[in-house]
């Protein structure tokens, strides 16, 4: 089962945000993130906050779904008052989305268009597993105003897939990114994961080409997290499966990096790379400059000018909590000036553009520069950018600068 959630602040019944919250909103660019709970099964490397129809029990369904989330878009309106609040983008995430109806999904980006507006070439991203959509489904989401789709491929090796528990063929990635090209889609990413135990070097290169030959604008590669709690943590304790290798992972970002770069895709973010920064994810990078962004759904996060807030896990209890014009947030936190100052290094610098110099210590950023860690350049022109050794080492480069 997904984890916990933290402990935190209690949050007002009625949602009321502290007014130093409130101080500059509108100044900083606003997006919505909307959380499906819903998966057919559960991947056994997953410890998102998702469930399976077994898992749902009474008072929460796909069915009534849209209509709650939409409930939670009219509170974000009343907790945020009148503020001029264009939505720059949003995006939908899960779970699996794209086992809601299309109209549903549209419904709920209608309904953040018409209680704050979206702003002039809004993003609007929807997750999608290869499996939930077709064709038909595809030129409905462009309809109803999504520009950009994620597809969870993760590999294109079948015994890959098989120990991730992912449910779809390999073959199917590149007729569902065609499928999203004519449908109208300017931007289509692939999602991959490496590190996966019993993947092989020839493995992940195989993924690589398979990716780049489907046409993504962009690709996301993460390393693979053996999370506890999950069923891959079960089997990697057990011996059944080998703990993923910190050597090996290495060298597959590295040559990650290598074929996407020699296929035109430039990084711009650690684990991210795209044809042109049109093409990068505008809605994870708001989360990476500090914008503020108001979660939908089970779970889901927000932030708004430095309150950090999330919401009930469980779909009933969510549902529960909106049918009774209650908050469903859990617990918050206010963040320090500080708190915000080292989340702020630690989120820029993993960014191509870096991070501003004048927020690190001089000393530490000239030894890492020596270490071969940070680029000289860009750190005289007033930015700290890592190196490509420095992004294999970005955890500790953040702590030794934090």
């Amino acid at each position: 089962m997904p984890a916990t959630l933290p402990d935190g602040d209690p949050v007002p019944a009625d949602g009321a945000l502290p007014h130093s919250a409130l101080e500059g909103l509108g100044q900083r660019p606003f997006a919505f993130y909307v959380h499906v709970p819903f998966c057919v099964t559960r991947c056994g490397y997953c410890d998102f906050n998702t469930y399976t129809a077994t898992e749902l029990g009474p008072g929460a369904s796909r069915d009534s779904y849209a209509d709650t989330a939409v409930r939670e878009v009219a509170m974000a309106r009343r907790v945020l008052g009148d503020a001029d609040l264009p939505v720059e983008t949003v995006f939908v995430g899960g779970g699996t989305p794209t086992l809601l109806p299309p109209d549903d999904l549209g419904r709920i980006l209608a309904a953040i268009d018409a209680e704050f507006g979206l702003a002039e070439g809004a993003e609007v991203t929807t997750e999608a597993n290869p499996e939930s959509v077709d064709e038909a489904y595809l030129g409905k989401l462009r309809a109803a105003g999504f520009t950009r789709v994620s597809f969870g491929m993760q590999s294109a090796r079948e015994h890959v897939l098989r120990v991730l528990e992912r449910t779809h063929t390999p073959g199917r990635v590149p007729q569902v990114a065609a499928w999203a090209r004519e449908a109208g889609f300017a931007h289509v990413n692939l999602d991959l994961i490496y590190g996966t135990p019993g993947e092989s070097d020839d493995d992940w290169r195989a993924s690589l080409e398979a990716a780049l030959a489907a046409g993504p604008d962009h690709v996301s590669a993460y390393a693979l997290i053996v999370e506890d709690g999950t069923r891959l943590a079960a089997q990697v304790r057990r011996g059944e499966l080998a703990t993923p290798d910190d050597d090996a992972m290495a060298d597959r970002y590295l040559l990650a990096d290598e074929l996407l770069s020699g296929h035109g895709l430039n990084w711009y973010e650690i684990s991210n790379w795209a044809v042109s920064p049109e093409a990068a994810c505008r809605h994870n990078e708001l989360y990476w400059t500090g914008a503020d962004w108001w979660g939908v759904g089970p779970g889901a996060h927000s932030h708004v000018g430095g309150t950090r807030w999330w919401n009930v896990k469980h779909p009933a209890a969510y549902a529960a909590r909106l049918a009774e014009g209650t908050t469903p947030a859990h617990a918050r936190e206010i963040l320090t000036a500080e708190d915000r100052h080292i989340e702020r290094i630690m989120l820029e610098l993993r960014l191509a553009a870096g991070c501003p110099a004048e927020l690190l210590d001089d000393a530490a950023v000239r030894r890492m520069i020596d270490d071969g860690l940070v680029e000289a350049g860009p750190y005289e022109r007033g930015r700290a950018v890592l190196t490509l050794r420095g992004r294999l080492l970005a955890d500790a480069v953040v702590r030794d600068l934090t």
